[in-house]
C-alpha cells in the first residue's frame, strides 16, 4: 500500500527540501507524486532537455525510502511553445482563443501539441525508465477540467468533419437521414458543409449534437491513449500507468471507461468540498464518486489528490472540521481506494493556488493537519490486505454516456440535472449501507441482483432485450422517467410506446408527460391495495403519467385531473420491475430500495440519517468502517461516534 502526498520542490527554495522530505517521511508516509506542471524546468528551450533537477529529487526522496509516483507535465506547456505555435491553443465557444496562463489550454486535435507533447513525454520517460523509486506514471492531469475538453478551433472543424465521414462510411445521405436534416432545411450535399455545434437561432439537430460529443469524447480518449502508449514504449519493466480523473464525470465530455481502457488502474482527485461550496456535497454523493471510479475498471483504484484543507482558486470553500478530513479518507478506503496521497504538502504563496491549503500551511508550521494525516496512515495501514481486496456488489447503477450527453443537450424540464437523478436512485440504497456499483450499460451485468437504471432515454432494442432477460432470470429493475424514449441516434422512437423497448417489462405505457418547472411539486398518495396506502409525499422535475398494462400501480398523482400512475411495480418473469415515474421524494424511494434489498435477501444494514456503515471482509478478516458524517454524537450498536470521527473495527459483528 501506498500512502504519502504531492510535493513540488520546483516551486520551493532548494534549501527547503531536506526539510520537506523529513517532514513527509515523518507522516509515515512511503510516496510522492511529482512533475505534473514542469515541463519548463525540463525543456526551458526547445529541444534543450535537462531532468538534473528531479534527479536531485528522487535521489533524495530515495535516501528516506519514498517511491515515486511522476506526473508527465503536458498539462502545461511552456510560453516559448504558443509563442512559436499559437494553433495549439483551445477555442471557446464564443471563438475567443483561450489565452496562455491558465492550464490545459491546448487542443486535443493539434498534431503539432502532440509532436512537441510526446517528445517531452518520451524523453522523460527514458531517462526514467530504470529508477527503480519511480514506481508508476500520471499521463496529464486530470483531463477535462474546468472545460478543458471543449474546443470549438479549426482544427477541431476538420477532425469533426473526418470524424463523421468515417462513422457514416463516407455516406453523406446517411447522414441526412438519420439527422433527419429534411426538418429546417439542414440537409448537406458534403460533409466539409457540416458545422460545428456554434452559437446558433434556436438551436443545432440533436443527432448532430450527439455526434459532436460523442467526437469530443474520441478526442480526448484518443490523446489519452497514444500518450499512454508513449509511456508504455519507454517505460521500465516495473512501471506503471495511471491518470488522475477530476470530479464531476457527468459534466465531461468524454466517456471515462473508455478512457480507463489504456490505464493500469484509474486514479482520482477526491474533493468533498471546494471553493464556494457553503458545505460538502452529501455523504452519498461522495460514496457516488468512489463507487463510480471503481466501476471504470471493475477494480480498486487510487486517489492522488486527497483533501486535507480548504481549498479555493479565488473563492474558498468550506473549512473541514477536526477529524472531518480523515473521516472522508477512510470513507474512501470503505468504498475501494487502495492508496491514497494527499493535496498538498505545502499550501503555496504564489500562484494561482494560494488558497488551497496544504498539510502545511503557509506559517510552515506542523499542525492539526499533520496530527491528522499521521492518524489515518496509522490507522489504515495496518488493514493493506483486506483493503487491496475485491469490493462485490449486488446493486449496480447503470449509466451511458450517450444518455448523459442527450440530456445535456435538451434538460426538457428546467429542474432537471443528471447527476441529481442518479443521485436520487443511488442515496436511499447507500442510506441502507448496501455496497452499490455504477457502471456503464454496455457492461455484463448478469451477475447482479438489482439494476438501478436512472433517466435512460437511450435505449435501443438490443439493450432492452438484456434488460428484460435479467428480470427474467430473476433480478429487480428500477427505472425512472424518460425511459426508453430515444434511439442510438438521439433521435425518438417512431411507432413504439413509451417506454419503448422496455415498456413490456415495464407493465406499462405513457401517452402524457409533463415538464415540471424548478420549485414544483406535485402531490402523490400511495393507492389504496398497495403496502403503502395512506402514504402522501411529493414528486418533483418531471411526471409520467403512467397507465399500467400488466403492472400495479404503487402510487399516484394525487390530484383529480391526472390521478394517472405515478410509481409501478410489475412482476415479469422471475424478477421485478418498478418503474418511478418523475422526482419522488427520498422517503417513498428508501421505503421501496428497503423493499428490494429485502426481497433480493441483499446485505444492508440499517444506521441513524448521517451514520454511514461500510463492511469489507478478505483473508478471514472482516471489518466495519464507522463514519460519522454529522456535527452530532451519534451512537451506532453500542459504539459512540464524536463529531465527524470515524473508526474501523475488526469484529465478525458489532
Amino acid at each position: 500500500m501506498y500512502l504519502g502526498v504531492d510535493y513540488y520542490p520546483e516551486y520551493w527554495p532548494a534549501e527547503l527540501m531536506d526539510e520537506d522530505i523529513e517532514g513527509i517521511a515523518g507522516l509515515g508516509a512511503n510516496m510522492v507524486r511529482i512533475g505534473e506542471f514542469s515541463w519548463h524546468k525540463m525543456e526551458s528551450t526547445e529541444g534543450q532537455f535537462d531532468f538534473s533537477f528531479f534527479d536531485d529529487v528522487i535521489a533524495r526522496l530515495k535516501k528516506r525510502g519514498l517511491r515515486v509516483m511522476f506526473g508527465t507535465p503536458t498539462a502545461t506547456f511552456p510560453a516559448w511553445l504558443v509563442k512559436k505555435h499559437p494553433s495549439i491553443l483551445s477555442v471557446d465557444i464564443d471563438g475567443n482563443v483561450r489565452a496562455f496562463g491558465g492550464r490545459r489550454q491546448y487542443c486535443f486535435n493539434s498534431g503539432i501539441y502532440w509532436e512537441y507533447s510526446s517528445r517531452i513525454t518520451r524523453k522523460l520517460v527514458e531517462h526514467f525508465a530504470e529508477e527503480e523509486s519511480i514506481v508508476s506514471w500520471q499521463i496529464d492531469n486530470e483531463f477535462g477540467h474546468e472545460g478543458s475538453d471543449m474546443c470549438y478551433c479549426p482544427q477541431c472543424h476538420n477532425a469533426f468533419q473526418s470524424f463523421l465521414e468515417r462513422k457514416y462510411k463516407g455516406e453523406i445521405s446517411l447522414l441526412n437521414e438519420t439527422y433527419g436534416t429534411i426538418f429546417w432545411g439542414q440537409t448537406y450535399n458534403d460533409f466539409m458543409e457540416i458545422p460545428m455545434p456554434l452559437k446558433t437561432i434556436t438551436t443545432h439537430n440533436p443527432s448532430l449534437q450527439l455526434d459532436w460529443a460523442q467526437f469530443r469524447s474520441y478526442s480526448v480518449n484518443n490523446y489519452a491513449a497514444r500518450m499512454a502508449a508513449v509511456v508504455r514504449e519507454a517505460k521500465g519493466e516495473h512501471q506503471t500507468v495511471t491518470h488522475n480523473l477530476p470530479g464531476g464525470f457527468f459534466q465531461k465530455w468524454y466517456d471515462h471507461a473508455e478512457h480507463a481502457e489504456a490505464l493500469d488502474f484509474v486514479s482520482y482527485d477526491n474533493y468533498p468540498v471546494w471553493g464556494g461550496l457553503a458545505e460538502p456535497i452529501t455523504p452519498a454523493a461522495i460514496a457516488m464518486g468512489h463507487d463510480f471510479m471503481r466501476g471504470l475498471k471493475d477494480a480498486n483504484f487510487w486517489i492522488v489528490e486527497e483533501l486535507m484543507g480548504a481549498q479555493g482558486h479565488d473563492v474558498i470553500g468550506y473549512l473541514p472540521r477536526p477529524g472531518q478530513a480523515k473521516m472522508w479518507s477512510l470513507q474512501a478506503f470503505a468504498h475501494g481506494c487502495s492508496d491514497m496521497l494527499y493535496f498538498s504538502w505545502r499550501a503555496m504563496t504564489r500562484g494561482a493556488e494560494q488558497f488551497c491549503m496544504g498539510i502545511v500551511d503557509h506559517d510552515n508550521r506542523r499542525g492539526e493537519k499533520y496530527k491528522e494525516v499521521q492518524s489515518v496512515f496509522k490507522t489504515i495501514a495496518p488493514y493493506a490486505d483486506v483493503l487491496q481486496s475485491d469490493i462485490h456488489a449486488d446493486i449496480a447503477v447503470l449509466y451511458d454516456y450517450d444518455n448523459v450527453w442527450s440530456w445535456r443537450f435538451q434538460r426538457q424540464s428546467e429542474a432537471f440535472d443528471y447527476t441529481a437523478e442518479l443521485l436520487r436512485l443511488y442515496t436511499p440504497f447507500h442510506s441502507l449501507n448496501s455496497r452499490i456499483d455504477i457502471i456503464p450499460v454496455s457492461r455484463d451485468f448478469s451477475r447482479y441482483k438489482v439494476l438501478v437504471v436512472p433517466v435512460l432515454q437511450v435505449i435501443d432494442k438490443e439493450l432492452g432485450e438484456r434488460l428484460a432477460e435479467f428480470a427474467k432470470q430473476g433480478g429487480t429493475v428500477m427505472f425512472s422517467f424518460r425511459a426508453g424514449i430515444r434511439d442510438r441516434s438521439n433521435n425518438i422512437h417512431f411507432g413504439l410506446e413509451t417506454p419503448g423497448y422496455v415498456a413490456d417489462m415495464v407493465g406499462a405505457v405513457i401517452h402524457s408527460s409533463e415538464a415540471l418547472p424548478l420549485g414544483k411539486q406535485i402531490p402523490i398518495a400511495s393507492v389504496e391495495t398497495s403496502e403503502s396506502a395512506d402514504r402522501a409525499s411529493t414528486c418533483e422535475v418531471w411526471r409520467d403519467l403512467l397507465t399500467p398494462t400488466t403492472a400495479e400501480a404503487l402510487y399516484r398523482y394525487d390530484e383529480p385531473i391526472f390521478p394517472a400512475a405515478a410509481v409501478t411495480r410489475n412482476r415479469y418473469g422471475k424478477g421485478t420491475v418498478y418503474y418511478i415515474g418523475g422526482g419522488l421524494s427520498s422517503d417513498v424511494l428508501k421505503e421501496i430500495s428497503l423493499s428490494i434489498v429485502k426481497g433480493q435477501q441483499i446485505w444492508h444494514i440499517e444506521s441513524d440519517e448521517g451514520i454511514e456503515v461500510v463492511f469489507r471482509e478478505a483473508g478471514g478478516r472482516k471489518l466495519w468502517f464507522l463514519l460519522n458524517h454529522t456535527e452530532e454524537t451519534k451512537m451506532f450498536q453500542g459504539q459512540r461516534l464524536s463529531p465527524y470521527e470515524s473508526r474501523i473495527v475488526e469484529a465478525d459483528r458489532l
